[in-house]
């Protein structure tokens, strides 16, 4: 069974996802992924994790101009989901795909040594 806090965490990924796509204004947001929303079970608050193209700047500039939009895209939350209440959007940067490349990398790493041993 399907939680509510679940639909409504896609359809805010949905939401904000188009909006990315349209272009907010702020020019600090770059090449923004949503990678996922966590709802809250009491539909308070919502989690949104995001990655971005490029390095540590681009993040932090990427992640200041979301938070500057969060006005404004709780705003279209609400009028696209209508509900009674919108909830409050924290932005956090998605860290699970830049462990992953780590350890591919790793990975590789090690792959490369054990070519290198066939004695």
């Amino acid at each position: 069974m399907v939680k509510r806090s679940d639909k409504v965490g896609e359809a805010i990924h949905k939401i904000i996802s188009e909006l990315l796509i349209k272009g907010l204004k702020d020019p600090r947001i770059g090449f923004v992924t949503i990678t996922g929303v966590k709802a809250t079970a009491d539909l308070r608050q919502a989690t949104v994790y995001f990655t971005v193209h490029g390095g540590e700047d681009e993040k932090r500039n990427s992640e200041a101009g979301l938070n500057s939009a969060k006005g404004f895209i709780r705003k279209e939350i609400g009028q696209a989901l209508k509900m009674r209440f919108i909830p409050e959007i924290f932005f956090r940067y998605d860290t699970s795909l830049d462990y992953g490349q780590h350890i591919e990398s790793i990975l590789k790493e090690i792959g490369a040594t054990d070519d290198g041993d066939n004695s």
